[in-house]
């Protein structure tokens, strides 16, 4: 019993560990993200964080945060019916 209480513990120190997954109803919108991103910032998106789809005045909206193979971070967002996402890079603030 006391082996399988560290062998569960184990597993959920590890998946708590790993970066959370994007899930969509949509995620074309993410695949646009990327290339918008590569174009405008030469950022390889490696995955997407906080990722919100909703609804503002019956206008869709879409937000993420992209994290870059090269440790940047960029906040995307987008209100229908715009094409291009807002992009805003992270960066560190001091309080």
């Amino acid at each position: 019993m006391r082996h399988q209480i560290i062998a569960f513990s184990a597993a959920v120190l590890v998946a708590a560990s790993l970066p959370a997954f994007a899930q969509s109803t949509d995620p074309a919108w993410l695949d646009a993200v990327s290339e918008q991103l590569a174009r405008d910032q030469q950022c390889q998106v490696e995955y997407f964080v906080n990722i919100r789809e909703g609804e503002l005045a019956g206008r869709r909206t879409f937000e993420a945060r992209a994290q870059c193979r090269d440790g940047r971070q960029f906040d995307a967002a987008r209100t229908e019916p715009e094409a291009e996402f807002t992009l805003k890079i992270c960066e560190v603030t001091v309080c």
